[in-house]
């Protein structure tokens, strides 16, 4: 062999040689690598109901054959949660709950942006252009009232946020604490919205509200099942949580809406930073955003309104459409989630019930 041959035979080898280490990049830059580090278990935190957490992880895993697991906190909980796990993250997807709780996470570098081929299909104001997190579903806050104990005390189902002022309601209204529930902080949220951004006036109503108030729950919906046990005459609660109670066996409840304007929540999924199983992660909300999994919530008596336009809407879901809603930006709410959380709870948690 002479030696031209030799040396393009040398050089032919050393080109087959960087192909291949070429392509192993690749497929680690594709996923190769992240899949081999991949469980084939997401684990999620789920703000859902105990029952829609665990329909919704075992449908996925019916659909998918990629096993799930859920723990079930409120909003405020799983954001502790997924900071206390930043170096050493605990869960892989977040799924439901107010996503202004998603954009504070995601201010904090918690979450990872991804923006799923699914995502397309659900419309631009309910979710985040960045991909931080993408709505599943949407729900309208609300009234729910013991129209029994109303009449007892001479009132009618309030409709307005100045009759939740009465003082015949004094420590009859059940509302959670913002600082834990999402649908706390959409309340208080919705007041600064009310009060032409003012921080400073919408804590005021709060404080007017606050005689009123028995106790302030951890959980978003505790204040309906507490209405629905006459603890209280009234709860502040996302509507569909009321219409679930009712189901359960309470046809005293009356759900109602605010003139003024009332606040909503989107509900989210999105990725959890440096997640230990981020191809199963990534699997979940890709499925969150299809019909078959938003149609999942009426079988366990959730009643939210699907973000998926070619999702079934059930007869018990409240139409948006006739309800006044407040401008509700969930990545503004984000933003002063903890700093107004801190002032609720100084200023109006704290105070004396006179």
């Amino acid at each position: 062999m002479t030696n031209r041959a030799r040396g393009n035979r040398t050089l032919l080898a050393a080109a087959l040689a960087a192909s291949v280490l070429l392509g192993a990049a690749g497929c680690a830059r594709e996923g190769g690598g992240e899949a081999s580090k991949d469980s084939g278990v997401a684990h999620v935190v789920c703000g859902a109901t105990e029952e829609w957490c665990a329909a919704t992880t075992k449908k996925f895993t019916e659909s998918t054959g990629v096993k799930a697991d859920f723990v079930r906190l409120s909003s405020g909980e799983a954001l502790a949660r997924i900071k206390a796990g930043k170096g050493n993250a605990e869960f892989d997807v977040w799924y439901g709950g107010p996503a202004d709780g998603y954009a504070s996470a995601g201010d904090e570098g918690l979450l990872e942006p991804y923006v799923s081929p699914n995502a397309s299909v659900i419309p631009d104001k309910y979710k985040d252009p960045q991909g931080t997190w993408t709505g599943v579903y949407v729900g309208a806050l609300g009234f729910c009232s013991n129209s029994k104990l109303l009449a007892e005390r001479s009132l009618e189902v309030p409709d307005s946020w100045t009759d939740l002022l009465d003082r015949k309601l004094a420590k009859d209204i059940g509302i959670a604490h913002p600082s834990t529930s999402g649908t706390a902080y959409t309340a208080l949220w919705t007041q600064v919205q009310l009060a032409g951004s003012d921080e400073t006036k919408a804590l005021d109503y709060m404080r007017k509200l606050h005689p009123n108030v028995l106790q302030y729950t951890k959980s978003g919906s505790a204040p309906g099942q507490m209405t629905a046990r006459g603890e209280v005459a009234v709860g502040i609660i996302f509507a569909h949580d009321c219409v679930a109670t009712m189901e359960a066996g309470f046809p005293d409840l009356k759900v109602s809406f605010p003139t003024e304007g009332t606040g909503y929540e989107t509900g989210g999924v999105a990725l959890v930073k440096n997640a230990k199983n981020p191809t199963s992660a990534r699997k979940f909300v890709d499925w969150a955003l299809t019909t078959e999994a938003q149609e999942v919530g009426p079988s366990v008596k959730a009643y939210q309104f699907p973000t998926n336009p070619n999702a079934k809407v059930s007869e018990k879901v409240v139409p948006l459409a006739g309800i006044k809603m407040v401008e509700y930006d969930a990545v503004v709410a984000g933003k002063a989630k903890s700093a107004l959380n801190k002032r609720f709870d100084t200023e109006v948690a704290q105070a004396p019930k006179s």
